[in-house]
């Protein structure tokens, strides 16, 4: 019923405002008339039959008239054209701007009263002073607004206020539902659809190559999510529900009966939604706009951080879920560069949830990591392995530093990562790599005076190639900058070891027969 209410009042919508333009033109054009023809030697006989003449404002009526076709036939013009590059949404928040309709609206009520009064100017008794001053006035109005309201159209067509716009209806949208047990089945379709306007621009973008308007529109749905997990404890239940209109949406009509329920039990059906056009557009990008993907990446990151903070681990477990579906699709891309990137914000993701003594969650993500470390070298990726275990050495630094109860099972499965590597010596240079994460993480456990656990990384590689070992201490030994010689998003170099751990090196290979 809330629906169908809903319906009329839209379809209703422009004969509201038909009626309202009208209703005040009349009430202006009576209101002038009034101060000049409230005299009795005047008639109204007078007034409409025998004073028709041009007058006073002679050919005002036309000047406004073309004013109001000017501005129609342009704004018509450019907000078909956005709408057509970024989203139909564009038309409908254009007229429903306050600002516009009050614009247009002023210059028909202009228009109106530049008739009137032409009608009622006579040449011989009757003159209506006041309304031809207030048509002169309105009229000149009209003219003084015509370029700051061409300026207000173009700033509001900018796609970047549009996606704010956007963003923010799509909001209210959520707190208005979420607050009102009356309203949350409209309200949602309302969110639903919105944040598929977001994401179709964000799609646009990426077949124009348009990447600043794809960054922002990908910026906005992650900002959406934070927001909303900002705001999501004080929603009402009837919120949370999967109504028909979210059960059938693309993105969970194929989803078991089993993975809809856990949604509604865990309440986060709009955050699936999100993140599900985030893969959507992960997918577009890949081997295309690799920004995207870093940015996705980082959102996904974010809203992750943001459950952190309010103690959502449900909404934590899904992020890491996406970001093992994004390592997937980028291995099978063969996409390495973007596999590098990724992995470094899984990695933050996962010192993040340390720090909030998580330890069971990062143990999952150590787990992911070597497992994509050790599927991408297996499809042909090597580079894959090895940052996977640089990554995994940086991981457990923060787990020895923290001292949470994960730091052993960290280090267990650190060790385990280059097993499928030891077995296929084709790819020397990815063993390597790994063998220098290792090496670099024992002599972090010797700075820090915790020698039982390099002797661990000591043991998993004591029966290594002596001539392996050799070359892999001179290397570390010789890298002396820390920052990496290219451009890379890290901007740093795996290899760097400070003074006190380089002086540990030798330590740890003093071991070794």
């Amino acid at each position: 019923m809330k629906t169908r209410s809903h319906q009329r009042a839209i379809a209703w919508g422009p004969l509201i405002a038909l009626v309202s333009i009208g209703s005040i033109s009349i009430l202006l054009c009576l209101i002038t008339a009034y101060f000049d023809f409230n005299r009795d030697d005047i008639s109204l006989k007078a007034i409409f039959f025998e004073s028709i003449n041009s007058g006073a404002v002679g050919g005002l009526p036309e000047v406004i008239i073309g004013i109001l076709g000017v501005s129609i036939t342009v704004v018509a013009i450019i907000v078909e054209l956005a709408s057509n590059r970024y989203t139909a949404r564009i038309t409908d928040l254009f007229m429903s701007s306050g600002v516009n309709i009050t614009i247009l609206g002023f210059f028909v009520v202009t228009g109106m009263l530049c008739l009137w009064v032409t009608v009622t100017t006579g040449s011989h008794q009757m003159v209506p002073h006041v309304g031809s001053s207030v048509t002169i006035i309105f009229v000149a109005i009209c003219l003084l607004l015509l370029l700051p309201y061409f300026a207000f159209v173009f700033n509001f067509l900018n796609p970047h206020n549009i996606i704010d716009r956007m963003a923010g209806s799509v909001f209210s949208a959520i707190t208005s539902g979420g607050s009102d047990e009356h309203q949350p089945v409209r309200m949602k379709k309302h969110t639903v659809r919105g944040i598929e306007q977001l994401a179709d621009v964000a799609s646009g973008a990426i077949e124009s190559k348009d990447k600043v308007v794809c960054m922002h529109a990908v910026d906005a749905l992650g900002r959406l999510a934070c927001d909303y997990l900002d705001t999501k404890s004080e929603l009402n239940e009837s919120w949370f529900t999967l109504t028909t209109d979210v059960r059938e949406n693309p993105d969970f009509v194929s989803m078991q009966k089993d993975v809809l329920t856990k949604i509604e039990q865990k309440h986060y059906w709009l955050e699936m939604k999100i993140l599900r056009q985030f893969q959507m557009l992960y997918g577009e990008s890949l081997n295309r706009m690799r920004d995207i993907n870093y940015l996705l990446a980082i959102n996904t990151r974010k809203i992750a951080e943001r459950a952190l903070q309010n103690d959502d681990e449900a909404i934590v477990a899904l992020c890491v879920k996406f970001f093992n579906t994004y390592m997937r699709a980028t291995i099978n891309a063969k996409d390495v560069r973007t596999a590098y990137n990724i992995l470094n914000q899984y990695r933050l993701l996962a010192q993040n949830v340390l720090e909030n003594h998580k330890a069971l969650i990062a143990i999952d993500i150590a787990k992911r990591f070597k497992y994509y470390g050790q599927l991408g070298f297996s499809m042909g990726l090597p580079f894959v392995l090895e940052t996977a275990a640089y990554d995994l050495c940086d991981l457990n630094e923060m787990a020895y530093k923290l001292d949470t109860p994960a730091k052993q099972q960290l280090l267990d499965i650190f060790l385990d990562v280059d097993k499928e590597a030891e077995e296929n010596h084709s790819m020397e240079a990815s063993l390597r790599g790994v063998r220098k994460a290792q090496i670099k993480l024992a002599t972090f456990y010797l700075v820090e005076g915790a020698e039982e656990l390099a002797k661990c990384i000591f043991n998993d590689m004591k029966d290594e190639i002596p001539s392996r070992l050799s070359s892999i201490r001179e290397e570390l030994k010789n890298i002396k900058t820390k920052e990496f010689w290219e451009i890379n998003d890290r901007g740093i170099n795996f290899d760097y070891l400070e003074s006190d751990r380089r002086a540990a090196l030798e330590t740890y290979f003093s071991w070794f027969k």
